[in-house]
């Protein structure tokens, strides 16, 4: 799959893209529709619905959204379609409070440590989701689509064997849609479109420096999720998932 070829254009939610068609560290790909990535699913359609349900065959929705954002913005179309949807907030009660770990180098680079720092079970409990025999094709969301689904998704793709670039690539990829997001969020509030853009914009030298971490500390993302309780069996069976 191209990068082109990834995304999945919807009616009612943008960032979407399938994680299938990467290069492996030892050679061949991740596998396609096993796994996508989106931004927040409240806009869904009932055609974006029956796509997902009936062609994606979408299984599993692990929602990464706070506790508050869930309850401002309700269930979704897809859970109401009864497609098994997950909470797993990584950032507590509120969008007001962002975890951190003392850094103080890079805000960005802080928040998505912290991420693993402070909510290391629903990290794995996401991941074990996802290597689980009888999941079934699974979305992956937070409000963007990029910052904690972003997280969640490159350790996962670090750990079956992806290149490191092509992880950090996938990664860098929510950049082609945060103007598209920030335009279906206004429209729909009513307020004005920010004047610069640029601090929302994913930056590849961040989520580098977060697996050079994992690399130092723990030899990779595996070494992270192994030390934080996924099983080795749990590890094997989410790279018969994903890679081909």
């Amino acid at each position: 799959m191209t990068a082109t070829e990834r995304w999945l254009r919807l009616e009612g939610v943008d960032n979407v893209r399938d994680v299938g068609g990467l290069p492996l560290r030892g050679g061949g790909t991740t596998r396609a529709g096993v796994l996508l990535r989106s931004a927040s699913l409240q806009y869904l359609t009932p055609a974006d619905v029956m796509r997902l349900v009936d062609e994606v065959g979408l299984r599993l929705v692990l929602d990464l959204r706070t506790p508050e954002e869930i309850e401002r913005y309700g269930s979704t179309a897809l859970t109401d379609a009864g497609v098994e949807t997950v909470p797993l907030t990584l950032i507590g009660e509120s969008r007001n409070y962002l975890p951190e770990t003392g850094d103080d180098t890079d805000p960005l680079l802080r928040n998505y440590l912290g991420y693993l720092a402070d909510h290391p079970a629903n990290v794995v409990a996401a991941v074990r989701r996802l290597a689980a025999a009888d999941a079934g094709p699974a979305l992956v969301h937070c409000a963007a689509g990029k910052d904690r689904t972003g997280t969640v998704v490159a350790l996962v793709l670090d750990a079956v064997g992806v290149e490191r670039d092509a992880v950090v690539a996938d990664y860098a990829l929510s950049s082609e849609q945060i103007e598209t997001m920030f335009r279906r969020w206004t429209t729909a509030s009513g307020d004005p479109m920010p004047e610069d853009l640029t601090p929302h914009h994913p930056r590849a030298e961040v989520m580098e420096t977060v697996l050079a971490r994992l690399d130092e500390q723990h030899g990779g993302a595996a070494g992270w999720l192994a030390a934080n309780g996924l099983t080795d069996e749990e590890l094997e069976r989410l790279r018969e998932r994903f890679t081909a």
